[in-house]
């Protein structure tokens, strides 16, 4: 079985699967303060079924507090999320782990974990249910997926910091729920791995999942994913397709630095380069 047939094909006695295209989660008018501070205003946010939706926009603009507040684990002082149609809090903790997988910006263990042990990890929330039946299946699928297959016994707190991001990615794809939210996933990883994972992501897109994967590259949001969110100080400065949204004009304005969109004249893409 392939990787993506492994991720498409649903045991019996889990969450319904999501229809490419329906709404698999919603944030409307989302407001959240940390600290006293407002980091994010007055958000509507769709995530759809069989999408790559990419969060992106300069440090401090809010990304990685949306996607925490998608997740669950930031609690909203106005405004609601729904995830399955119903609110973020009628869901329990056992119940969201089976819905939505969220990977960290950092992952840190105490204790000498194998990289099979990690991957394992992600197949907690499914014990006990006839999904566990495919635990093996979907961790070796995860581990192939991600590159990390060949290094499966060594320990994880001996791999570098870009094998570290990847054995953490294969985790979290091996819990195979409906919803995969990434926070920075491409960080510490070289050109081909940054490239590798983005293609995990459409994968898991065409396999009918959603994907909200928080970006710093932008040239990575405009070549895989099907809808950028420009956030700018806590709010929503564009919404929409890459090609329409990541211009030369709101891309300066939002950064506060010269940016220039440069068309592929094969794909018709645009490139994005930094003025100097």
């Amino acid at each position: 079985m392939s990787v993506l047939e492994a991720f498409r094909t649903p045991p019996a006695g889990i969450p319904e699967p999501l229809r490419p295209g329906s709404a698999a989660m919603s944030m409307l008018n989302a407001t959240v303060e940390l600290g006293g501070r407002t980091v994010l205003e007055n958000v509507t946010l769709p995530v759809a079924a069989g999408q790559v939706l990419a969060l992106v926009g300069p440090n401090g603009a809010g990304k990685s507090t949306l996607l925490a507040a998608l997740a669950g684990d930031v609690a909203l002082r106005d405004g609601g999320i729904e995830l399955a149609g119903k609110p973020l809090s009628h869901w329990r903790p056992a119940e969201l782990a089976l819905r939505r997988a969220v990977l960290l910006q950092a992952v840190h263990l105490s204790f000498p974990f194998t990289v099979l042990d990690v991957v394992r990890m992600g197949r907690a929330p499914w014990s006990n249910t006839a999904a566990a039946d495919r635990d093996d299946e979907l961790v070796a699928a995860a581990m192939s997926a991600t590159d990390v297959t060949a290094f499966s016994g060594r320990k994880f707190s001996a791999l570098s910091g870009g094998e570290k991001a990847r054995v953490a990615l294969a985790r979290v794809l091996a819990q195979d729920t409906g919803v995969l939210m990434l926070d920075e996933p491409t960080a510490a990883l070289d050109l081909r791995h940054q490239e590798l994972v983005l293609q995990v992501a459409r994968r898991r897109a065409q396999a009918g999942h959603a994907v909200v994967i928080v970006l710093h590259d932008l040239n990575l949001a405009a070549g895989y994913a099907d809808t950028v969110a420009v956030l700018e100080s806590g709010t929503i400065a564009a919404l929409g397709d890459p090609g329409e949204v990541l211009t030369a004009e709101l891309l300066s304005r939002v950064y506060q630095y010269g940016i220039d969109v440069i068309r592929h004249p094969g794909t018709g893409r645009g490139i994005i380069v930094p003025r100097r």
